[in-house]
């Protein structure tokens, strides 16, 4: 039986007569990485608050640790952590500070834990550095900082790279990996930018215009991937009149783009079959990749689908 830290039952926020979630049945297995991808405005970051419950759902239920929160609110979200939004700290303060003031409102301070934590996120150097000082991703790795110092097993974070510059995608990247890895911490990330999730998730989730349309484990991903042969030719018509010949054409098996470029989507293995027609046929093939589309184009074929 699979263990999911996180998993809603038909979950729908509507805003006056906006529908900006809608039956969401969201499934966030126990020690993994998942990624909630979409559009700005596909309904991430309403998912998230209403998993935090920052906001109320219209219907639908969620269940935490396999308890509903409403019920066990203090034993189920005593072991969460989140960040929504960029988070907030005293500008003329330390790392180590800003911190410490978490820690006692939370009524846990712990000196050991503050830098324990800091040396977690790479920020021990930098502890005595006012924040107003910091880089955009340091402000983000203090911002998990506070958000694993009572040692949650739970992670939700709403854009965490967004406006980092790529040396700071890559520190946040690490330092996730390494929370997920070496600390079992699961994590709910949210982001538009789907290449970084690809990177860093273990399971995607599709979620457009208030709907999840898939979710897939990025193992099952690259065999839902469309693979394709592109060949770069001199002279395309004539080579889409030999693929026409074959009949190639009748289940859209092959498409044509700018720059002398012909895709050819089924029948791979006979590439070399093809290079030869092409050639015998005196057209100069320049190039031929197999190639396989990248999360981007998966995602706007399955909108495009859906």
């Amino acid at each position: 039986m699979v263990d999911y830290v996180i998993e809603t039952r038909n979950l729908s926020k509507k805003y006056s007569k906006d529908l900006v979630v809608d039956s969401l049945d969201l499934h966030v297995e126990k020690g993994k990485i998942y990624g909630l991808l979409g559009k700005n405005g596909a309904g991430k970051t309403t998912t998230m608050c209403m998993l935090l419950n920052l906001t109320y759902p219209s219907s639908g239920e969620i269940l935490l640790f396999g308890k509903n929160p409403k019920k066990y609110s203090k034993e189920v979200y005593s072991k969460v952590g989140s960040i929504i939004e960029t988070p907030g700290f005293y500008e003329n303060l330390s790392a180590y500070e800003n911190l410490k003031i978490v820690s006692k409102l939370r009524g846990d301070f712990d000196p050991y834990c503050i830098k324990s934590v800091l040396e977690m996120v790479n920020l021990e150097d930098a502890k005595s550095k006012k924040y107003k000082d910091f880089s955009l991703g340091m402000k983000q790795r203090l911002g998990i900082a506070a958000a694993i110092m009572h040692n949650p097993d739970l992670l939700i974070l709403d854009e965490p790279i967004n406006g980092l510059d790529p040396f700071g995608i890559k520190e946040i990247r690490a330092l996730l990996k390494r929370l997920s890895h070496e600390f079992g911490i699961t994590i709910l990330i949210s982001s538009h930018i789907l290449s970084e999730i690809e990177n860093i998730a273990d399971v995607i989730g599709f979620m457009d215009e208030g709907v999840l349309i898939e979710e897939i484990s990025k193992g099952d991903l690259h065999n839902k991937l469309d693979k394709f042969v592109e060949f770069e030719v001199s002279d395309v018509d004539l080579a889409v009149m030999i693929l026409e010949k074959l009949e190639l054409n009748e289940n859209k098996d092959f498409t044509y783009a700018n720059g002398g470029i012909i895709r050819l989507h089924s029948n791979l293995a006979l590439r070399d079959k093809f290079n030869a027609l092409f050639v015998k046929s005196g057209i100069d093939v320049r190039k031929v990749n197999l190639c396989e589309e990248n999360l981007e184009d998966f995602f706007t074929r399955m909108i495009n689908n859906n």
